[in-house]
């Protein structure tokens, strides 16, 4: 099993979601940093569980504990290693997963690549509880890119349907990300946030769940982030942002939308304005050629709905090898999108990191 990744700075996560705790090591970080611990405290409780109706109840502050690579404020240049304790894992919900597997979940391929040997209590290693480390490496990050000029802000582009405004292409003020920041449901139009929460309570009193679509951008990105092919800025983004749970796909920029184009109309026109080269529209979403083009990056993921519901579902019992039916009981997110927004922010503002660390490498 890989649990790690990154090229300049290199990203460990461990853990199981009903293990003594989950955690996050990063391995390459310069020394001399300040970090700013209470910014990273805000971001962990944007994603933390417990915080909303619209979440699952399970009830865990996300508080984390360094346990090297920081001293008096500041980056050691040792590995900065962070460990998050789990404090309110109810393993007993789960008794059953041992043999019945969950449908939408990693449960059966689990049991199989890992001979049965992997821990199925709350999913596990395949749980979405192993993206706390994730964003506690993303505000650390965020942080550092913040410095560079560089912001990095996420909302609910859609949820059961109902859709919210799309940034604006060309870029938007790091002030409306921080806006977003402190909203439980993120969305840029106050209009459609009530109809969004009806339709996750609607969901959740039926025993399901709905899925939508998160928009990301980041601004102040210098030209000739990424290389060409294999290492080009939306292969990473895509390689990083895959390994968050419930992310089914990726567009950039006008994305699907492309195919329906003429050259004409998805080519972004280049002009001078003030001694600087910029592009007059962004359906390409800042990267051109594999490589950041000056203009904001922007993507949009697709989250499919919590598998986890609690409506009867047709799956197998591994162990006697017989057809049966399941309702999954415990605690579980009914939508997870608003949870997910500062995931998506943070693996974005690692990736980016890494990335931007590599250029000035070379």
């Amino acid at each position: 099993m890989s649990s790690v990744m990154g090229e300049q700075i290199r990203l460990t996560i461990f853990g199981e979601s009903h293990g003594p705790s989950i955690g996050v090591v990063m391995d390459g970080l310069p020394a001399g940093i300040e970090l700013d611990l209470e910014a990273i405290e805000k971001e962990m409780k944007r994603r933390a569980p417990g915080t909303s109706k619209l979440a699952t109840p399970r009830k865990e502050s996300d508080s984390f504990i360094i346990e090297s690579g920081f001293f008096n404020g500041k980056t050691t240049g040792m590995a900065l290693c962070a460990r998050i304790p789990n404090s309110n894992a109810h393993s007993k919900d789960y008794s059953k997963m041992k043999e019945i597997m969950r449908p939408g979940h990693g449960d059966y391929a689990g049991y199989v690549k890992f001979h049965g040997c992997n821990d199925y209590r709350g999913g596990g290693s395949f749980s979405g509880r192993l993206t706390a480390p994730l964003v506690f490496a993303g505000a650390v990050a965020k942080q550092l890119l913040a410095k560079e000029g560089v912001f990095i802000g996420a909302h609910v582009a859609s949820l059961a349907g109902i859709r919210d405004q799309k940034f604006n292409p060309l870029g938007e003020d790091p002030e409306t990300f921080r806006a977003l920041a402190g909203e439980i449901l993120p969305v840029l139009d106050p209009a459609v946030r009530e109809p969004m929460a009806a339709q996750v309570t609607a969901a959740q009193k039926d025993k399901d769940s709905v899925g939508g679509t998160i928009e990301c951008m980041a601004v102040g990105l210098p030209v000739g982030l990424g290389e060409p092919y294999f290492d080009s800025v939306e292969s990473r983004l895509s390689h990083a942002l895959f390994s968050v749970p419930a992310v089914k796909g990726i567009a950039f920029g006008d994305g699907f939308v492309l195919g329906t184009m003429r050259g004409s109309e998805a080519n972004d026109p280049m002009a001078y304005r003030d001694g600087k080269v910029v592009c007059t529209t962004n359906h390409n979403g800042g990267v051109t050629g594999g490589i950041t083009n000056g203009m904001s990056l922007l993507f949009t993921v697709v989250i499919k709905p919590t598998p986890s519901i609690g409506k009867t579902q047709h799956t197998v019992n591994v162990v006697t090898g017989e057809n049966t039916t399941l309702e999954v009981t415990g605690r579980h997110d009914p939508c997870i999108l608003p949870r997910a927004v500062p995931v998506i922010e943070a693996v974005t503002a690692w990736t980016l990191l890494d990335l931007q660390l590599v250029a000035q490498r070379r």
